[in-house]
């Protein structure tokens, strides 16, 4: 019995450790929808300090191979490409060292917010940062049409971009009519 019991332990230690780290990765999706709703709102400074709080955290579970952490990674890519987009009008990923898988869902991720951003912009008359955004998101697009994407969840969200594409074009033909 002594053997079982040894087994047992360790179970309860890994499955402590599974729970810590669910916990953490919640923490991070939550912290990223705060980054990525302040940003919409143009609160700047109160993205920067959740994404300080997510870069903290997310060392903490990166490196671990759950599905848990590789969603907080995801998320986590998204909310700082997309502040990093709208704070300097630069996608920034040489900096991301994660990999590449997750850091290429949260950049397919992030395509939806570009989207959000730029109909949100489109309303407010603000016509330059929509151009501005499609050829973000066109070059997006583009190259991640080099890759040679296997029938996965990152094919899926590769081709789910198409639908942000066609509705940027179409803010972009109502641009043109409105100026003509």
């Amino acid at each position: 019995m002594n053997s079982f019991e040894k087994l047992r332990k360790v179970y309860e230690k890994e499955d402590e450790e599974r729970d810590k780290l669910i916990k953490q990765s919640r923490e991070i999706v939550k912290l990223s929808k705060k980054v990525i709703y302040s940003v919409h709102r143009h609160e700047l400074s109160k993205a920067k300090k959740y994404l300080s709080s997510m870069q903290h955290k997310i060392r903490s579970v990166s490196d671990k191979k759950e599905p848990y952490s590789k969603i907080a990674v995801q998320e986590y890519v998204e909310a700082k490409l997309f502040y990093d987009y709208v704070n300097t009008g630069k996608l920034t990923m040489d900096k991301l060292r994660f990999d590449v898988d997750e850091v290429l869902l949260g950049i397919c991720d992030l395509t939806g917010e570009l989207m959000r951003y730029a109909t949100n912009c489109f309303i407010n008359n603000n016509f330059k940062t929509v151009l501005e955004v499609k050829k973000v998101m066109d070059t997006i697009y583009d190259e991640l049409g080099l890759f040679d994407f296997r029938n996965s969840e990152l094919r899926r969200k590769y081709d789910s971009i198409k639908y942000s594409v066609k509705k940027i074009d179409d803010l972009v033909i109502e641009i043109k009519k409105l100026n003509n």
